[in-house]
């Protein structure tokens, strides 16, 4: 059963070694991410499984290590202790390892889970309904991004319908409004980049009949791109 979840954004930006002299702008977001993972902590969960957006879904293992030298930047990061072979994982879980790495998590196993970004939503719920199959006390990190099109210097360029996906989604994350999140447009959030939409759908199955209430801790476009902080417990 889930027993609570965090939802973050995952830009490599986030971290500040690659956000460099831009740093400072997104301490906000970094502040909110802390308070998330102190809810997921409080629930006291016997598992922890971490959702983010890739190119294709595969699973990773606790210790599986991840890297930022794609973005320039000489850091590695692991997800939880130990040192599980394999590929290293995907940026949006990297952010996730950068994240727990910080606010050192260590307390229960951890898994990785990348959910390909064009999942359609039908296998979305599967996936959610089969991590939390079972006895356990299942805690969800979920990465993710908003749109991509909010500004002219946005990675999509302007797009009017952006403003509006975005703040029915950060609603829906701030309210843990499973059917809202369950509903989110595959095609719409496609041609707006927003790669949240998967592990959000994926979050709204997991969800369902735990009873969980939510509360919206973030929600800025800094750089033209829909960044939302949420805890459900």
């Amino acid at each position: 059963m889930l027993a609570a979840a965090a939802v973050c954004p995952c830009p490599p930006l986030l971290v500040p070694e690659v956000a460099a002299g831009a740093a400072p702008e997104l301490d906000a977001a970094r502040a909110a991410c802390a308070d998330a993972l102190g809810v997921l902590a409080a629930a006291r969960p016997d598992r922890l499984v971490i959702l983010g957006p890739a190119e294709q879904g595969a699973r990773y293992a606790q210790g599986t290590p991840g890297s930022f030298r794609g973005f320039g930047v000489d850091l590695d990061v692991r997800l939880g202790p130990g040192n599980a072979p394999g590929p290293e994982l995907p940026a949006s879980l990297a952010v996730a390892a950068w994240l727990l790495e910080r606010t050192g998590w260590t307390d229960v196993p951890a898994e990785g889970v990348a959910v390909d970004a064009e999942l359609p939503a039908d296998r979305c719920a599967a996936l959610g309904a089969e991590i939390t199959v079972g006895n356990d006390r299942i805690a969800l990190l979920v990465m993710g991004d908003g749109s991509a099109s909010r500004t002219l210097k946005a990675p999509g360029y302007l797009d009017d319908r952006a403003a509006p996906f975005d703040a029915e989604a950060a609603r829906a994350l701030g309210a843990a409004d499973l059917p809202a999140l369950a509903a989110l447009d595959t095609g719409l959030a496609r041609e707006l980049q927003a790669s949240g939409r998967a592990p959000w759908q994926v979050l709204a199955a997991a969800a369902e009949g735990a009873g969980l209430d939510g509360t919206l801790l973030y929600d800025e476009a800094p750089y033209g791109v829909g960044y939302f902080v949420a805890a459900w417990s």
